[in-house]
């Protein structure tokens, strides 16, 4: 994954970058987002359908092996399971397709994104947590004021949480059909969430201990799906959400077997990549991929060398 050649854009990264530590403080070794994890490990089955969407090759494959980190919100690598700040949660998916080749797929459990630029991110961070100054940019921004709004309960578990791709994809099949869609990661579990008295007597690590728990009894399965755009749907806005109407294809299943072996060391090494960068899924026009892609390479780089 190269660092792009736009000096604006990887100015507008580095700054974001100096934004989430003065939020958060620095804390070497960690993401400067969704700092505190877990890393599993487990194995994809497409559908039998999924072909018909897209040639990428983990479609076409009878299983691929996967990496996936379940994160907390902030930047804070000790957060507690129980602040509302955690959410929304995270959940990042590597597809390894062959060695060092990979795919990803990033997602969290809220649907939307506040903003559509990078240096309109930039200025909703600088001004959260300051009222008198939110309050004039989420008038100025529906979408910001949309998303603060969107109802953020913390889950059960991690396995009983479902998470939503920002941006929009390309896909393309065999026979050069494209179609714009969305991925989303559905719990077999179910979607389960805590109500406020529930969560107010669990303890600070009930997410991590939970899943620790769920996978010595079973494991954890999740349905890869997309939301298929229709003609006229906005596929370069990360806050243009789709209507629930739309088609959700299901191309696959994975199932979550064991947790990673080197975990802390891991997670300082894994650099996870929004761009899919794979054959059958191109990245939209969202803006926020280069840049996000920037931000997470830029912090990979610092994380492992600290």
């Amino acid at each position: 994954m190269p660092l792009p050649t736009d000096e604006q854009l990887l100015a507008l990264a580095k700054d974001l970058l100096l934004e989430l530590d003065q939020k958060f403080g620095v804390h070497p070794g960690f993401r400067p987002a969704h700092a505190r994890g877990v890393l599993l490990k487990g194995v994809f089955a497409p559908s039998a359908g999924a072909p018909k969407l897209s040639k990428a090759p983990h479609f076409g494959r009878a299983s691929t092996p996967v990496t996936v980190r379940f994160s907390n919100g902030t930047g804070l690598p000790m957060i507690s399971d129980t602040d509302p700040k955690a959410n929304p949660r995270g959940m990042a998916t590597r597809f390894h397709l062959e060695e060092r080749v990979h795919t990803d797929i990033i997602g969290q459990s809220a649907n939307g994104f506040p903003v559509r630029t990078g240096s309109e991110f930039l200025e909703f961070l600088r001004v959260a947590g300051v009222p008198e100054e939110l309050e004039p940019f989420l008038a100025a921004h529906p979408s910001a004021k949309r998303f603060m709004e969107i109802p953020k309960p913390s889950p059960t578990s991690f396995a009983t949480e479902a998470f939503f791709g920002v941006s929009a994809m390309e896909f393309e099949n065999v026979q050069g059909v494209k179609r714009f869609g969305r991925f989303r990661l559905v719990p077999e579990a179910g979607v389960l969430h805590l109500t406020d008295e529930e969560l107010a007597v669990k303890g600070e690590n009930y997410l991590f201990d939970e899943l620790h728990g769920r996978m010595m009894a079973v494991p954890v399965g999740f349905r890869i799906q997309v939301q298929l755009a229709e003609v006229g749907d906005i596929a370069d806005d990360a806050t243009a959400q789709w209507p629930e109407t739309r088609e959700l294809m299901e191309v696959g299943r994975m199932v979550l077997t064991e947790f990673h072996e080197e975990d802390a060391a891991m997670q300082k090494h894994i650099i996870f990549d929004p761009i899919p960068r794979v054959v059958g899924i191109e990245p939209s026009a969202d803006p926020l991929l280069e840049l996000r892609a920037a931000i997470y390479l830029l912090s990979g780089q610092r994380r492992r060398s600290a």
